[in-house]
């Protein structure tokens, strides 16, 4: 080795432990280190902190909160914790709001809040996106005509799919064929955006625009003829036709009871035709509740809606007040008569499964609910107990979560695991 090579030999200690003089001497921790540390304590600490005084984060998005990791999870317990800290900051609603106020009230315009670079779904898969288009540019809320609001995930999702649609639906059948040959009946009820049942109210321009149309389109032309699938838009259409009024309120993401009570009419038809001929079906009180788009915008509106009673036997109103929470199983049993559907019933479904409750806790004498997102953790056990002692399993999935592919049930490690509990606990 010459002596020039020898310069070059790298010190057998760590830099930090060489005399200062020496040229590769660099500190462990430099100055802005330090800082950066600090930084990243305080963050992390303040949801801690705030929880100790009495204070509580709001659910401002509609979704729950992040749960702290287990530290058990390795190293996704050091990837998932910036997601519940940011969950967890109080006062986070209040900073929107501020964020708000100035962007229109100084610049006239609305503020850059929740643009993304990658999914933000809570049912996001991990699966590598795919994508020619830049969805950052897409607002976590695109604000349309005369006031109306739609969750930006709407158009993400038609400009970024996890996998083509072609392999979702794949999936979903490998799904379906192994429910049926487990003995069960299998319906999948997809819950249209509202983009897709109100367009008309969406601006003339917006990011991602081109990509709504034809994804919209490709889409429906896939699902539409598979005869285990319910296609909601035309009874939903006639339904505002009826009402003179829209079924997807302007400052919410979702359908109302209108919605919920077409959708359960829906799938009791496809498992017994006929037996909704003798319902009765009227308005009933109205109700108010806050909207969940506007605060994502800094902003806070409240929808109005309306209750209806639904009597399966033409005499006894049987729909009545179910509790929001499905995060666990949900079992309703206590219906029963004509007009009324029996048979056990496994469903999982999301955000649109709210307004829906109460009529399906009407129409079937033994159903139970839960929510798909809990398969990402302990809920799963207790999907597959759920589902193995059904007849009849149900999904009930928004149009976007489908769009993008990122659909946990379907995975191919949950998907096999449900399949093998179904298969070894057959029903003939």
């Amino acid at each position: 080795m010459t002596a020039e090579q020898r310069d070059w030999t790298l010190p057998k200690l760590h830099e930090a432990w060489l005399p200062r003089e020496h040229p590769l001497h660099r500190p462990r921790h430099g100055g802005k280190q330090v800082g950066a540390l600090i930084c990243a304590a305080i963050f992390f600490a303040a949801p801690l902190l705030s929880l100790g005084v009495g204070a509580r984060p709001a659910e401002i998005e509609n979704r729950p909160l992040a749960q702290f990791p287990s530290p058990l999870a390795g190293w996704s317990f050091f990837t998932s914790l910036p997601a519940w800290a940011t969950d967890h900051l109080v006062f986070r609603d209040d900073a929107i709001a501020i964020s708000d106020g100035v962007s229109r009230g100084v610049f006239g315009e609305p503020p850059v809040l929740g643009k993304r670079g990658g999914s933000d779904n809570p049912l996001d898969t991990g699966q590598v996106p795919r994508t020619d288009f830049d969805t950052s540019t897409i607002p976590r809320v695109v604000e349309g005509k005369e006031g109306w609001l739609y969750l930006g995930e709407e158009v993400v999702a038609r400009c970024k799919q996890s996998l083509p649609m072609h392999e979702t639906l794949a999936q979903v059948r490998k799904l379906k064929d192994g429910i049926e040959a487990s003995g069960r009946e299998f319906v999948l009820a997809i819950a249209p955006d509202k983009l897709t049942i109100s367009p008309k109210y969406l601006p003339e321009r917006y990011p991602g625009k081109d990509c709504v149309q034809r994804t919209t389109d490709e889409f429906w032309n896939l699902y539409r003829n598979e005869d285990y699938v319910l296609d909601l838009r035309e009874p939903l259409r006639n339904r505002e036709i009826e009402l003179g009024s829209p079924v997807y309120p302007s400052l919410d993401a979702h359908w109302g009871d209108e919605g919920g009570l077409l959708m359960t009419k829906a799938i009791a038809e496809h498992l017994r035709p006929g037996i909704s001929k003798g319902w009765v079906v009227k308005p009933g009180e109205p109700w108010r509740a806050p909207a969940d788009l506007p605060p994502l915008i800094g902003r806070s509106g409240d929808i109005d809606g309306r209750f209806y009673t639904v009597k399966p036997d033409g005499i006894r109103d049987q729909a009545r007040n179910i509790p929001q929470d499905f995060n666990t199983p949900l079992h309703l049993a206590t219906t029963s008569g004509p007009g009324t559907f029996g048979r056990k019933v496994g469903m999982l479904g999301d955000s649109f499964t709210i307004r829906s409750k109460r009529y399906l806790g009407a129409v079937f004498g033994d159903i139970t609910l839960l929510h798909y997102g809990t398969l990402h953790n302990k809920g799963r056990q207790q999907a597959m107990e759920m589902l193995a002692d059904s007849d009849v399993v149900v999904l009930e999935i928004a149009e976007r979560v489908l769009t993008t592919g990122n659909v946990v049930v379907f995975t191919p490690e949950v998907a096999d695991e449900i399949l093998s509990e179904l298969s070894a606990r057959p029903k003939r």
